[in-house]
This record gives C-alpha cells, sequence and structure tokens, in this order.
C-alpha cells in the first residue's frame, strides 16, 4: 500500500455520484457560532479520517497525541478508514454518534459540502482565531477549500502532479536524462524515441496518454493549462476556453502518434495494479508517467532497477515562462454542522492545518506535500532530495486546481465522458462537442442548485 491513497478523480467521481442524494437533504446549517461551546471545558471530540494503512494511523496518532498534550482539556477519538459515503451519511443523520471534526479526500466536493451546509462555516473561527490565511496557505489550496465564499473546509496536506521518468531508459533512446521535456512537444518527440514495439504491442511505451491511463484524467491534463471552466456568472467555459480544445487536440495527438487508440489500450490491459508493486512505472512497461507526490515513494519501495527522475509536467507551446506549475488537490479538514463542541472541533482543525510541526510531521510521515508557507521551507522534512521538485509544483503561483461546483465532480464526470469518446474518434467536430458538454454541464448544475 502507498503512503498515502491516491485522490483519483474516478474515486471522486464515483463519491460525488453516489452522495448527490444524501447532499439533497443534507443538514442546512445548524448554528455554528464561534461560542457555542466553552473553549476552557475538559471534553472529548471525535475525529473521523480517511486513512488504514499502519503508517497512516501512526502518523495521524502521533499529531493527535501533541495536540492532547498541547491542548490537556480536550481528548480525541479517532475513527479511521472512513469514506466520503460513510461520512455524508453520518452528517445528513447527525446525533450524538457522529463525528465533531472531519476529513477528506475529495477536494473536488467542497462546492457541495459548502453550499448544502454538510461542512460548518468557518469564518467565525478563523476571525476569532486571527488567522490571515493568506500568509499561511498558498492560494490554490484556499480556492479548493472554499465555494463561492463559503469556506467550510481547511486544507490537510497537498498533493501535486508532476512526471515521473525512467532516467535509465532516456540514456539508452540517446536522450539527456537530465533534460526532461518541458513543452507537449517535447513529450512527444521523447515518447516515440523511448517507445520500443513489439508484435502488435509494445515492449516499452514512451508514455501512455489514454484518458482509461492511471492519472491521465482530463483535469490533471488540465493543471498544464489552468482553465477557469466557469465564468464569473457560474457558467461554463468548456465550450469557449482555447485552453481546453488545446489539451483535447494535444492528447489526441499523443494517442495517434504512440500508436493509436486500440492498440494503447490493449497495451493498458497488461498493466499491473495502480497501488501495487507491479504498476507500468515500476516495471519499465511505461518510460514516463504522470503522477503525484506518492509515486516517488511507492517506486522506491519497489525497488525498480532504473534511476527514476521527476519533473514537473510539460507546458504548452509557448508557455515556456510558466513551466514549473502543476494540478494540486489534497485532503480537506471541516467541522460537523451537528457538533455541540465547534470550539474544541476548531482548535483540532487549526492544530493540523496551521501548526508548522504538525503539517511537517504529518507530511514526513506519510510522504505527502505540506500545506502552509511555513511547512514547506520547513528545513525538518525528511523527503528524497528529488521530493522537492513536488513543494516547488504546490508552491508555484500558477499552479491550479480544478473548480468547484455545487453538484461536485459531476461536470468534471461530463469533460471525461466527452474526452473519452474524442480520443477514440468518436467527436467528428470537437468545437460542437465542447458547446454541447458545456450547455450539459450548466443544465446538470441549474438542476443541483
Amino acid at each position: 500500500m502507498p503512503a498515502r491513497r491516491p485522490r483519483r478523480r474516478l474515486a471522486a467521481a464515483l463519491a460525488a455520484t453516489s452522495s448527490i442524494a444524501l447532499f439533497a437533504s443534507a443538514c442546512t446549517g445548524s448554528a455554528n457560532n464561534a461560542a457555542a461551546d466553552d473553549p476552557n471545558a475538559e471534553v472529548t471530540i471525535t475525529f473521523w479520517h480517511g486513512w488504514s494503512a499502519p503508517s497512516e494511523v501512526k502518523a495521524i496518532n502521533d499529531n493527535i497525541a501533541r495536540f492532547e498534550k498541547a491542548h490537556p482539556n480536550i481528548k480525541v477519538d479517532v475513527v479511521g478508514d472512513i469514506n466520503d459515503d460513510k461520512l455524508n451519511q453520518a452528517l445528513r443523520t447527525g446525533g450524538s454518534k457522529g463525528p465533531d471534526v472531519v476529513s477528506s479526500f475529495t477536494t473536488s466536493n467542497v462546492g457541495k459540502f459548502c453550499s448544502s451546509g454538510a461542512f460548518a462555516d468557518l469564518k467565525p473561527f478563523i476571525e476569532k482565531s486571527r488567522l490571515d490565511l493568506g500568509k499561511i496557505i498558498p492560494k490554490t489550496l484556499l480556492d479548493y477549500t472554499q465555494f463561492e465564499g463559503k469556506r467550510c473546509a481547511m486544507p490537510l496536506l497537498t498533493d501535486a502532479y508532476g512526471l515521473y521518468y525512467n532516467k535509465t531508459a532516456f540514456k539508452a533512446a540517446g536522450l539527456d536524462p537530465e533534460k526532461p521535456p518541458r513543452t507537449w512537444s517535447e513529450l512527444l518527440a521523447d515518447a516515440k524515441a523511448l517507445t520500443k514495439p513489439k508484435g502488435d504491442g509494445f515492449e516499452q511505451l514512451g508514455f501512455m496518454p489514454n484518458f482509461h491511463g492511471y492519472e491521465t484524467t482530463t483535469e490533471h491534463y488540465l493543471g498544464s493549462w489552468g482553465p477557469a471552466y466557469f465564468d464569473a456568472n457560474g457558467k461554463s467555459t468548456v465550450g469557449t476556453d482555447p485552453g481546453i480544445a488545446d489539451m483535447m487536440t494535444t492528447q489526441k495527438k499523443l494517442v495517434d502518434e504512440l500508436g493509436g487508440y486500440e492498440k494503447l489500450e490493449k497495451f493498458r490491459t497488461s498493466f499491473g495494479d495502480e497501488l501495487g508493486a507491479k504498476h507500468p512505472f515500476h516495471t519499465g512497461q511505461v518510460a514516463m508517467q504522470l503522477d503525484g507526490e506518492w509515486r516517488l515513494g511507492m517506486a522506491t519501495d519497489a525497488k525498480v532497477p532504473f534511476d527514476i527522475g521527476v519533473a514537473p509536467m510539460p507546458v504548452p507551446d509557448g508557455q515556456e515562462a510558466d513551466y514549473g506549475k502543476g494540478y494540486l488537490s489534497g485532503t480537506i479538514m471541516g467541522i460537523a454542522p451537528q457538533s455541540k463542541k465547534q470550539n474544541a472541533a476548531w482548535e483540532l482543525v487549526k492544530f493540523m492545518t496551521t501548526d508548522t510541526e504538525a503539517v511537517v510531521s504529518f507530511a514526513n510521515g506519510i510522504r505527502n506535500v505540506p500545506s502552509t508557507f511555513d511547512a514547506l521551507k520547513s528545513p525538518h522534512l525528511t523527503f528524497d532530495p528529488r521530493f522537492k521538485t513536488f513543494l516547488d509544483i504546490a508552491a508555484h503561483p500558477k499552479s491550479n486546481t480544478a473548480a468547484g461546483a455545487v453538484n461536485g465532480a459531476t461536470y468534471l464526470n461530463t469533460i471525461q465522458d466527452f474526452a473519452l469518446q474524442y480520443e477514440k474518434g468518436g467527436v467528428p467536430d470537437l468545437a460542437a462537442g465542447l458547446r454541447q458538454t458545456a450547455r450539459q454541464i450548466d443544465t446538470d448544475i441549474a438542476k443541483a442548485k
């Protein structure tokens, strides 16, 4: 198991889809002012989280022990391995057995969490604590933990997506292993040089571009373009943003020139599990891989027989000045609106998300990217030196994430469904298809409001 479960778009999509009905009737705003309970009272709060691996659980418990030492009047009951379905059900039904503090891996659900009242509004707590979040946390992380001006979550740790590449394979192909591709044209050229055909398949594929591939989702690709997704009136810009069309044509060119959709899909079915030692990057089947920061630890643990290179994802041709940016997501924390112990709950949220020692120790424990400026530059980070690439991506001013929406990841599913048809040649008119996709997104959002 990885040190941390990747938050893949597919997992987010499934969570969002199964949660729509629950959110529709979610609690809509139990009063949550910052004076609701005595902050100095002896109290026990319950914290629900999704981690389950031994190293993950230890990292959580170590931080809880630090918190309880600093707050002797607050005890924390920790419940792990909680997915979004369990969380949503508890937030919907309320009751004394539910959580006070909650966490989720699904940043794409923040719009739903905030707009439905499923997570409590944190504004009064932030104001009471006099936190200037803009000086503590990078803007992209602040953006994906609020929706339409309402902050209902705080970023815990971050995932940054970059490019892994097989330096040994680069040398064998006559490529400079210290010069990974910086533009998508360069990536295509390198991928062709790295590809070794074998029969009707491949001995080695330079890069797996297909949208069914591991982590090669539309929003992860779009991190290189940084679209807004919606205009100031909340209308989808999928049909009008040239960056989205450019991403689609760039990805389709990769598919066509690296062997074609059918051949690539056939090769993809030979891949081992994404979370296991037989991941295609580990085995050398794929020489370059779009992936999150957790892959470095997983590949190291798998004892791959080659040198691993790590770099930011390429940028569109002509935008080389933006090189270094990437797609970000992460874990979020919030307060259950039904909680009668919200002051104590806030103390835990504040500690876990803004205390530098807490953030650094947790990042070290599960090999994720820290979520505050001070933690990102802390000398106490104990990562592999190559991990700095992901710290730099997280701090890059043009790194980005998918926009929030009242129906969570539904609009991302719609874009992905369209992209799956386009890459296989099933869309004769890209521009018309993107306009229709935008109309579908607008219709779905209108229904969700």
